[in-house]
């Protein structure tokens, strides 16, 4: 088939359908989705299984009692809890907003694939997002909260020397990093930081080609 438009059909990019027609543009971006998600599901049903020993509902609020595997004593432990709102616990308690948000963010990620040309590296970026997404809206939909379970830094504070010459503000009071999150979260702050990173120092050639692939495909006006 010709490459050339069909001069009584709207012209349209090559460039933009190619990812969705594209094996290995599919493969990047499909594999690193299925195995981000198989390595956040598994972590989340290793941690609940081997840790928590007990949940329990009070006042419409999951609890969830976990013992603590210290992995790196002082620096990584796992410890289960039930988050029930987004990212380090944002917007508790709104499950199904946060699911229509996760459906909507996949329609979008799907999407930014579509028209990601030959840019192999967004694609992966992509698929990290996208698994990220899918582990959390799982752990929505079948259990009505999130699972966590990874805790860095446990119960280190911010040192005296530094904390001595600020004013006493209230995260100069808490712990260093307060948060316990998962492998989905880990892929959606990571995937978040890279597009930045990507999108502010990378260049895109293939756009470019594909600009002017598509000038050069425009018809000759008479």
């Amino acid at each position: 088939m010709s490459d050339y438009p069909n001069p009584q059909s709207p012209i349209r990019n090559p460039q933009s359908a190619r990812p969705l027609r594209s094996p290995a543009a599919l493969s990047r971006f499909l594999l690193v989705t299925v195995i981000g998600l198989a390595v956040d599901l598994w972590t989340k049903v290793w941690a609940f299984k081997a840790l928590a020993y007990n949940q329990k509902n009070l006042g419409g609020t999951v609890r969830v009692d976990s013992r603590t595997y210290e992995l790196l004593p002082g620096w990584l432990h796992f410890h289960c809890t039930a988050n029930e709102g987004a990212v380090f616990g944002i917007g508790q308690g709104n499950r199904w907003l946060f699911v229509v948000v996760s459906i909507l963010a996949i329609a979008f990620l799907t999407y930014l694939f579509a028209t990601s040309g030959r840019q192999r590296f967004y694609q992966v970026v992509l698929g990290m997002l996208l698994a990220g997404v899918l582990g959390n809206m799982y752990d929505r939909i079948f259990h009505g909260f999130v699972r966590d379970m990874i805790w860095i830094l446990p119960h280190k504070t911010w040192p005296g020397w530094l904390t001595g010459r600020l004013p006493n503000w209230e995260w100069t009071r808490s712990p260093i990093f307060p948060w316990i999150f998962n492998v989905a979260d880990t892929l959606l702050c990571t995937g978040v930081a890279l597009m930045l990173l990507y999108s502010a120092f990378a260049s895109h050639p293939s756009k470019g080609r594909s600009a002017d692939r598509s000038a050069d495909l425009s018809p000759v006006e008479s």
